[in-house]
C-alpha cells in the first residue's frame, strides 16, 4: 500500500479517534498534519503541494468569511435570525425552514455558502436552548447537501461537471427537482423521528440585540446585495449560453470589497476562519498525493468494474468522495464520461453520487466541515466523525436509492 494512502488512513482514523482524549484537536489540524506528511515523505513535490491547492476555491470561501464575519461582529446576525425564525414557534418548525428554505436556497448560492452563513444563524437561534443545536445543525448539513444536487452552481462539483460536460440549468432541474423534493421530504421526517423528543418543544427565540457598528451593516447590506445581484447574472449568463463567464471566486471577492476596505478590515482578518481555509488547502495536497499514487485506480481496475454505468458511478462517487473528496474525484472522472452527450444521465449520477456524498460522513463534503468548524469555533462541540455516521448514511443510503430510481427508469 503506497505511503500516501496510509497518511490518508491515520488522518482518517485520527479525526474519528478525536474526541477519545481530553484535547480535542481540530479536523484543519489533523489535516494539516497529514498533508505535511505526505510532502515530508516525498508523495508528492512541494511544488506540485502548491499547485493542488484549488486558488478559485480558497478566494471563493475567503470573500464568503470575510462578509459573514462582519456581519457577525456587527450584531446584523441577530436580525437575519429574527427574519427567518420569525414564524417558527418550536423546534418543529424551524426544522421545516431549514430543509426546505435554507436547503433550496443551497441551489443559487452554493452549499459551502450557506454552511458558512447558516451555522452561526441557528447558533444564534439556539442560543437558550443548547439541546436543539445538534438536531438543527445536522439538518442544516443534510438539507444543503441534498439540495445542492439540483444546480449546476449548488456546489464546486456540480459547476465542474456543468462545464465539462456542457449541461444547462435547465439540463440538471428538469431530471433532479422531483428526486431532490423527495429526498429533502424524506430528510424532514427522518431527521424529526429520530430528534422528536428535542423538536416537539417550543422555541425561546433571543430578542435581537443592539447594532454594535451601523456602517458595517450598511457595507454588509451592500455587500450581499452585490452577491445576490451577481449569482443572478451568472445563472442568466449561463442559461442565455454566452461567451460571458462569471467565476463564483469572482463573485465572492467582489462582494465582499465594500467589508475589506471598510476601516474594520484588520480586525475581521484577524478573525477569519483561518483553520477551515487550512483545511481545504490541507485536503487539496493529501487528496492529490493520494490520487498520484494510483491505488485507487489499480483497484477500480481490478475488479473489472464499467465506470459508465449509472449504478456503478454512483457507488464509485459516494466511497471514493469519502476519501479525495467530491472536486477532485469529479475532475478525474469526468475524462470517462468524454463519448458521453450532455442530456445523458451519467453526468447527473456523477452529480448526485458525488454531493450526497456528504451525508454519508463528515469528509464526504466540504460543508459539513466548515459546519463542524464553525461550531467548534464559537465553542460548541461538534459532530463526532462516528456520530455523523450513524445518523447521515442511512438517510444517504435513501437519497441514493432515489436517485438511482429516477435516474436509471
Amino acid at each position: 500500500m503506497p505511503i500516501a494512502v496510509i497518511i490518508l488512513f491515520i488522518v482518517l482514523v485520527a479525526i474519528a479517534l478525536r474526541r477519545l482524549i481530553k484535547m480535542i484537536i481540530p479536523i484543519w489540524a489533523i489535516m494539516a498534519i497529514g498533508a505535511l506528511a505526505s510532502v515530508v515523505f516525498q508523495q508528492i513535490s512541494p511544488f506540485h503541494a502548491l499547485t493542488a491547492i484549488e486558488p478559485e476555491v480558497m478566494f471563493y470561501l475567503s470573500g464568503v468569511f470575510l462578509i459573514c464575519q462582519a456581519t457577525e461582529e456587527s450584531g446584523y446576525l441577530e436580525r437575519i435570525t429574527d427574519g427567518i425564525f420569525f414564524h417558527a414557534t418550536t423546534g418543529k418548525h424551524a426544522l421545516l425552514i431549514i430543509i426546505f428554505v435554507l436547503g433550496f436556497s443551497a441551489a443559487l448560492l452554493m452549499n459551502d455558502t450557506i454552511a458558512i452563513v447558516g451555522t452561526p444563524i441557528i447558533l444564534q437561534l439556539c442560543k437558550s436552548q443548547k439541546h436543539m443545536v445538534k438536531p438543527l445543525l445536522f439538518a442544516l448539513a443534510c438539507s444543503i447537501t441534498i439540495g445542492s444536487v439540483v444546480s449546476p452552481i449548488g456546489n464546486p462539483q456540480n459547476l465542474l461537471i456543468a462545464v465539462n460536460g456542457g449541461l444547462s440549468f435547465l439540463n440538471f432541474i428538469n431530471p433532479l427537482i422531483i428526486p431532490t423534493l423527495i429526498n429533502l421530504i424524506i430528510a424532514y421526517f427522518y431527521l424529526y423521528l429520530i430528534y422528536r423528543h428535542h423538536l416537539n418543544k417550543p422555541i425561546e427565540k433571543p430578542n435581537a440585540g443592539a447594532i454594535n457598528h451601523y456602517p458595517t451593516v450598511m457595507l454588509v447590506r451592500i455587500s450581499l446585495l452585490i452577491m445576490l445581484f451577481l449569482v443572478a447574472a451568472k445563472i442568466t449568463t449561463d442559461m442565455m449560453h454566452t461567451s460571458l463567464r462569471i467565476n463564483f471566486s469572482y463573485i465572492a471577492l467582489i462582494a465582499a470589497l465594500p467589508v475589506l476596505l471598510s476601516n474594520q478590515r484588520w480586525t475581521l482578518l484577524k478573525k477569519l476562519d483561518w483553520g477551515t481555509l487550512i483545511f481545504f488547502a490541507s485536503t487539496f495536497i493529501l487528496t492529490q498525493s493520494v490520487w498520484d499514487s494510483g491505488f485507487f485506480q489499480e483497484t477500480i481496475t481490478h475488479f473489472h468494474l464499467t465506470v459508465t454505468q449509472i449504478p456503478v458511478i454512483l457507488v464509485i462517487s459516494i466511497i471514493l468522495s469519502q476519501f479525495i473528496s467530491n472536486v477532485p474525484l469529479v475532475a478525474l472522472y469526468l475524462p470517462l464520461l468524454i463519448n458521453h452527450h450532455a442530456m445523458d444521465p451519467q453526468y447527473l449520477a456523477l452529480a448526485a453520487g458525488s454531493t450526497i456524498a456528504g451525508n454519508f460522513s463528515i469528509l464526504g463534503a466540504a460543508s459539513n466541515v466548515i459546519i463542524i468548524q464553525n461550531m467548534e469555533k464559537r465553542g460548541v462541540k461538534g459532530f463526532g466523525f462516528l456520530e455523523f455516521i450513524k445518523i447521515g448514511a442511512p438517510l444517504a443510503l435513501m437519497n441514493v436509492l432515489i436517485y438511482t430510481c429516477f435516474l436509471y427508469s
